[in-house]
């Protein structure tokens, strides 16, 4: 039976003996949830007299906000910037598949690609919620072509381009339109990029810097214009040096706009970036850490050679580390921070009150137990 009629015919789940990270702690609290979002109990309790219709037993684990990654390529044979008449599929594909891993909202990434792609790509995938079927689509994170050709990493260099139609019209050109893309990656240091990051910021775009060998000055210009987001720091950029650190300079810089954060995305898997990189980053600007995968086609798949867009890569092996950061850190670095870097911090990313109810069950190993997206079960290791 339902039980707040005046308030709501939706049955209450309420979720025991579990620690869940609230305020950048661990707290030993049951969490409660009504359709598809956090509820506060004392509301619930007081003015509404109501109670849990059914009770889920965590058994000791810990309770975080479902993960969000920012930065995936694809996975089990699927390479998003592959043009085909159904993209959609294959998105699907690994949007259930990363539910095991926690992963409750993601961004496809598309490395740079010639023109053809992304008018065929990008009108294909709309923005839309996660739950069974898999986790959500935030928007496509572009990363390239306007990046650097000095630091292109697996970018082909053939397909890069430059702002030379003045900013705007070089982005209309190139990725056809606009729509339901969350984030651009791209060199500050090219002629007329502010006036690209403007576009895109005015558009609710989030701007990222990466791929590049810009200098503090330079760095910090594209911040003031609205840019938001490192891409994979200290990975296809100016090393740090004592008289211009770069890109990695905007950690610690004294000129980013009052009220304004930088974020930093971070590829933790010790192969990357050092762990000691990896600390010296999360020391000087924790608030800004956000991990991410930067996975592509072979996650999931033995070694051997696959794709990314236009590139054939080799895999040979696959290690992961943990470096640096407490549990509750490590776990708002894949949650809180994507969220907050996106602009959806209001309903994602925190177990607030009034939250949506997007969970991952954890043990302290912080292996994944079970995945909750709007309050269901969408995923249960050995179910």
């Amino acid at each position: 039976m339902p039980s707040n009629k005046s308030v709501s015919d939706a049955p209450i789940t309420q979720f025991i003996n579990c620690r869940i990270l609230r305020d950048h702690h661990l707290q030993r609290e049951d969490l409660w949830v009504r359709e598809g979002r956090i509820l506060d109990p004392e509301k619930l309790f007081f003015d509404e007299k109501g109670y849990a219709d059914e009770r889920v037993d965590c058994e000791g684990s810990i309770i975080a906000p479902g993960f969000i990654d920012v930065q995936i390529n694809g996975g089990y044979g699927i390479d998003f910037s592959q043009p085909s008449n159904d993209v959609s599929s294959g998105i699907s594909l690994v949007a259930q598949k990363i539910l095991e891993h926690g992963v409750t909202s993601f961004c496809p990434t598309l490395v740079t690609s010639p023109p053809s792609v992304y008018h065929k790509v990008l009108p294909q995938v709309k923005v839309h919620g996660g739950g069974r079927h898999g986790a959500g689509v935030l928007g496509f994170h572009l990363e390239g072509p306007f990046i650097s050709l000095e630091k292109k990493g697996a970018h082909p260099e053939q397909y890069l381009r430059t702002f030379s139609s003045g900013g705007k019209d070089d982005l209309m050109e190139t990725y056809g339109g606009l729509d339901n893309v969350a984030m651009v990656t791209l060199a500050p240091e090219l002629p007329n990029s502010q006036s690209a990051v403007r576009e895109l910021c005015q558009r609710g775009i989030t701007v990222s810097l990466g791929h590049s060998v810009a200098n503090l000055s330079q760095a910090e210009e594209a911040v003031q214009a609205g840019a938001s987001f490192i891409t994979h720091l200290f990975n296809a950029m100016l090393p740090f040096h004592h008289r211009d650190p770069g890109i990695v300079g905007l950690l610690t810089s004294d000129q980013i706009p009052p009220g304004r954060m930088v974020y930093y995305g971070m590829i933790a898997d010790g192969i990357h970036t050092n762990p000691a990189a990896l600390r010296i980053a999360h020391r000087a600007h924790p608030s800004g850490l956000v991990l991410v995968t930067d996975a592509i086609t072979a996650m999931g798949l033995p070694p051997g050679r696959h794709t990314l867009g236009q590139q054939v890569v080799e895999i040979q092996g696959l290690h992961a580390y943990v470096a640096g950061c407490s549990v509750e850190e490590a776990l708002e670095g894949a949650s809180l921070h994507p969220a907050q870097l996106l602009g959806i911090s209001h309903k994602k990313g925190n177990l607030d009150y009034g939250s949506d109810a997007d969970l991952v069950l954890l043990d302290d190993a912080l292996n994944v137990k079970a995945t909750y997206i709007s309050g269901e079960e969408v995923w249960r290791r050995g179910a």
